[in-house]
């Protein structure tokens, strides 16, 4: 799949997520995917930072956007509503060579965030939410640095936006646009509806259209792809506690065997090296705090024990990680209901807008206050 200058080997893109895709995380799959099937082939997304932080040089967001030095392309999303600090952020970006890639999250479904005309609320102002990618690939004109765009169906089923949003984005110069197949109502609850990232493909004909939503497998991406007709997918969730998941998408896609599942002892040496890239990059304290979260889907469907996985989440030191993981049975095969649904899920409910915000499509006022507000999406 190309996206503007960057030639992937397969059509497979890891979604910026929270708290989740740090330079940690990105690396372990990199190598994985390198030890799996020899290569690295997809693009995997630093976790989502806000334009306006970056432009303020706000040192927790410039620390989100280390890069190891094995990494490219180097893949940066930014949080965004205002058209000119998306142009100072792009443009910074651009001057001091921060990433190769920009993607801009329009996806976000949190009430916080929707409630003052952020992320998944955005699109609903089509000459704003134009003006915002325009400025975008202005600052990048000249370069190699790809602009893309990810967004949701919509904010609910009577106020559906993406397919005019993947025409805008495309139209301002956008190298591909991304539709997370749920509405900002649906947060991650219920079913992505595919056919919408089919209705995009229709709508959007100039750029790649990748899809998102409900793929834990690699022949859920292949159906998808054969479903929609998009060209390529983006993972979120269902790479929690598999970061091999990207291997075993590659080897598919491309035709080639499916790598063997690990063994629970494979994935106690793959959760004692994250945790390990965790402490290089946070220190040891916050590191292993962060570990936590990804131990409970580490070891879904195996056998471990309640009291062995409450350990896991009280974990404070590499060592006692250590202790936890040589208590596992080394032999227990990968279990097969280890599959399917992973991480947030939660309920529907009504999408919080800014009062009258619904008034106006074509109002092109930026969103007050809500240009530090954002979540993963």
């Amino acid at each position: 799949m190309r996206i503007g200058s960057l030639n992937l080997a397969s059509p497979v893109v890891l979604a910026p997520m929270a708290g989740i895709t740090n330079v940690a995380f990105r690396v372990l799959c990199r190598e994985l995917e390198i030890a799996r099937v020899g290569s690295v082939s997809g693009l995997y997304v630093c976790e989502m930072v806000t334009a306006r932080a970056l432009v303020e040089r706000r040192p927790a967001t410039l620390h989100m956007t280390a890069f190891d030095p094995t990494e490219t392309p180097r893949s940066l999303q930014l949080y965004t509503v205002d058209p000119a600090t998306t142009y100072d952020a792009a443009k910074m970006i651009v001057d001091e060579n921060l990433a190769d890639h920009i993607d801009m999250n329009f996806g976000c479904p949190v009430p916080k965030v929707t409630r003052r005309g952020g992320g998944a609320a955005l699109p609903y102002k089509r000459r704003l939410f134009g003006a915002i990618v325009a400025a975008a690939v202005k600052a990048t004109e000249g370069t190699d640095i790809p602009v893309t765009v990810k967004f949701r169906v919509g904010i609910d089923d009577d106020h559906h936006t993406h397919l005019d949003a993947g025409r805008i984005a495309a139209g301002e110069g956008a190298a591909a646009v991304a539709l997370h197949a749920r509405t900002a109502a649906q947060r991650y609850s219920g079913t992505a509806d595919w056919d919408q990232i089919a209705r995009l493909k229709e709508a959007v004909t100039e750029v790649p259209v990748l899809g998102n939503g409900d793929i834990f497998a690699p022949e859920d991406a292949a159906a998808m792809m054969a479903r929609t007709g998009c060209d390529g997918v983006v993972i979120g969730r269902g790479c929690l506690g598999r970061p091999w998941l990207f291997a075993e998408l590659s080897a598919h896609l491309t035709g080639r065997d499916i790598p063997r599942p690990p063994t629970l002892g494979q994935v106690a040496q793959i959760m004692r090296r994250h945790a390990e890239l965790l402490a290089a990059h946070h220190g040891e304290d916050k590191g292993l705090r962060d570990m936590r979260k990804h131990t409970a889907w580490y070891l879904r469907g195996f056998p471990a024990g309640s009291e062995l996985r409450q350990d896991f989440a009280r974990v404070e030191t590499l060592a006692q990680l250590d202790d936890l993981l040589g208590r596992l049975d080394q032999d227990v095969p990968f279990p097969p209901d280890a599959e399917g649904p992973r991480g947030r899920q939660g309920s529907p409910g009504s999408v919080v807008l800014p009062e009258g915000w619904l008034d106006d499509p074509d109002d092109c006022t930026v969103p007050a206050g809500a240009d530090m507000m954002h979540s993963g999406g």
